[in-house]
């Protein structure tokens, strides 16, 4: 009998506190809306143009446009093909991600970045942008230039975006390339 008490007793408490009210719900992440993209797209590509002629071709795996901020950041394996006044492409700029001033239309590339011209110029950085008012592209950050005839390492860097007027402004290794006749 003092079992069958007991077993009464512990299945009523079961009972009993299975049936609350109150229900264990599951935490709920609040969303800010205004710090949502308003838009998003994936293997995508934006054309900047000027007067209707290309400047540049941006292509990436995924776009997320922010309007509140008014910035969109491409944020997978991007490539940025820039064209000259005839609209022929000069230059490719390939980076892990960027991110697009929306009121300006500069371009800043971040981790990665590599700058090739059409004559086989190599530029290297972490991290770099494209002015679009004057198509310049700068950096404060350290560079390497490789050419054919020479190397050349150095903290902030300034060029056109063919890259064929540059400057370095701290130069740190020149490596000049002789050829033996």
């Amino acid at each position: 009998m003092k079992k069958s008490l007991t077993v009464f007793i512990l299945l009523a408490v079961v009972y009993l506190t299975g049936c609350s009210e109150e229900k264990v719900k599951p935490p709920v992440k609040s969303i800010n809306l205004s710090e949502a993209p308003s838009q998003e797209s994936w293997n995508s590509t934006i054309t900047f143009t000027d007067s209707g002629k290309i400047q540049a071709i941006v292509t990436t795996g995924h776009i997320r446009i922010f309007t509140t901020g008014a910035y969109t950041l491409l944020d997978s394996s991007v490539q940025v093909d820039f064209h000259d006044e005839k609209e022929v492409k000069t230059t490719t700029l390939t980076s892990k991600w960027a991110k697009v001033d929306d009121r300006t239309k500069d371009i800043y590339a971040f981790r990665d970045v590599k700058v090739v011209n059409d004559s086989g110029m190599v530029l290297e950085t972490e991290m770099l942008m494209w002015r679009n008012s004057d198509g310049k592209i700068v950096s404060d950050k350290f560079v390497k230039i490789d050419t054919k005839e020479e190397q050349i390492e150095g903290y902030g860097f300034e060029s056109d975006q063919a890259l064929r007027n540059y400057k370095i402004f701290k130069v740190t290794l020149v490596t000049v390339s002789t050829k033996l006749d």
